[in-house]
């Protein structure tokens, strides 16, 4: 398949999920496509292989977030970005949005650097731990939102994400199906951190039976400064 074919896929689930994307945003997915396939030979960067499933899995499951909250304009900073997901799509599907990039490995942080520069997408990317940049004073509750799709307890996600946004701002962490277990049991580091639960969006991915989630946290008061902790310490005594 075709990085004409992964655009069409695209443009047609966008479609199908109320987005309208921009005029050359299909191009784009589909030259990401083809960087993410060279550049995954080298540095191992997802597990999902394939056209039609990075198509799906990857870019639309990003895309989807545009319904949940309101992006133009928006500082938005992307923890644990990985090979981009969700922020690159989410910055090609809506330009306006001033994009951070987050990630703790120098091979992934080289690849988002090199992406973005063949797709001449603006963005800042940074080589740090979540847990150590959350205490640097630029950005320390500096972006309208947060968004994660590392693979982590919710409140392990929210004592990692939401010291990096501004009050009024909102984290938005991507789940499977059933995140509810994972919802009750961050009431507290949710609460404890300045943030309260505003919605939980369910949608399905075009052109596949899954269904994801998106637990949508407002920040409603600053973090305490001590937070984050170190990971070490969040893993043995989650909040």
């Amino acid at each position: 398949m075709s990085s004409g074919e992964v655009a069409s896929i695209v443009l047609s689930g966008a479609e199908v999920m109320g987005i309208e994307l921009p005029n050359d945003a299909a191009t784009t997915f589909g030259a990401y496509y083809t960087i993410l396939e060279r550049g995954g030979e080298i540095a191992n960067l997802t597990a999902i292989k394939g056209a039609a499933d990075v198509a799906n899995l990857h870019f639309l499951d990003s895309v989807a977030l545009l319904k949940f909250a309101r992006f133009s304009h928006a500082r938005l900073i992307d923890i644990g970005s990985g090979a981009g997901f969700p922020g690159v799509p989410i910055k090609i599907s809506e330009p306006s949005v001033g994009l951070t990039m987050l990630d703790s490995s120098v091979k992934r942080v080289a690849f988002l650097t090199d992406l973005c520069a063949e797709l001449d997408i603006e963005a800042s990317i940074f080589h740090a731990r979540a847990e150590i940049a959350a205490h640097y004073h630029e950005m320390r509750e500096r972006f309208d939102i947060a968004v994660s799709r590392a693979v982590a307890r919710l409140n392990i996600l929210c004592e990692l994400c939401l010291p990096f946004v501004t009050v009024g701002g909102a984290f938005i962490a991507m789940k499977g199906s059933t995140p509810n277990d994972e919802i009750f049991d961050a009431d507290n580091a949710v609460k404890t951190l300045g943030g309260q639960i505003l919605d939980v969006c369910s949608y399905m991915i075009p052109g596949t039976d899954i269904k994801h989630s998106a637990v949508i946290i407002g920040k409603s008061s600053e973090t305490p400064k001590k937070y984050p902790r170190r990971f070490a310490r969040m893993k043995s005594a989650p909040l």
